[in-house]
């Protein structure tokens, strides 16, 4: 019998995900900032490096995790969410991927909401995609990741961030951002 190689999968299945359908209005808008989109960017020999964009200002910020498994990357992503102040991390969104499958744990430690795309869907979180397609620049696929430590991964970030964009009026991500780290006081 024919099927589809992707009939057995359970592609997407996460407990208890919360569609982003229920996102608030304002985050459709990005006219709060706080509101963050993120990823898994995969390299060779099963490296990975797990990469935050925030939408109204699209400062991106990289994380490096040893493995694709759900509590490394929540611990990286608890990591991440202290760094910030409360006021500028107020949600995520992510794809149906497993590396998120402890989405409530990072709820749980960090009380930012965890939003979840629709199966096979990346448009819904076009800026993460788009900086993904940047850093491609940077890491091309099929190259490890593992020999870029933490401070490389910063350094990148920082130039990502110090690069003005069209969409920003040719502002930075850094300059948006820290008009919003301004304005929380």
């Amino acid at each position: 019998i024919r099927r589809s190689r992707h009939a057995t999968q359970k592609v997407g299945h996460i407990l208890n995900a919360v569609s982003i359908r229920e996102r608030p209005a304002s985050v459709e808008d990005r006219a709060v900032p706080g509101h963050w989109e993120g990823d898994l960017l995969c390299g060779a020999n099963n490296s990975h490096i797990v990469t935050l964009v925030e939408r109204h200002s699209r400062y991106a910020m990289l994380a490096k995790v040893p493995n694709r498994e759900s509590q490394t990357v929540v611990n990286a992503l608890i990591r991440q969410a202290r760094q910030l102040p409360d006021e500028l991390y107020k949600s995520l969104t992510w794809d149906r991927g497993s590396e998120l499958a402890e989405h409530q744990r990072f709820t749980t430690a960090t009380d930012i909401a965890v939003y979840f795309c629709d199966p096979r869907s990346p448009w819904q979180r076009g800026c993460n995609e788009n900086t993904n397609r940047l850093l491609r620049q940077y890491f091309p696929k099929g190259v490890d990741l593992a020999p870029h430590s933490q401070a490389q991964l910063n350094r990148i970030a920082r130039q990502l961030n110090e690069r003005p964009r069209k969409t920003l009026d040719f502002e930075t991500p850094a300059e948006r951002f820290s008009q919003c780290v301004a304005s929380t006081g």
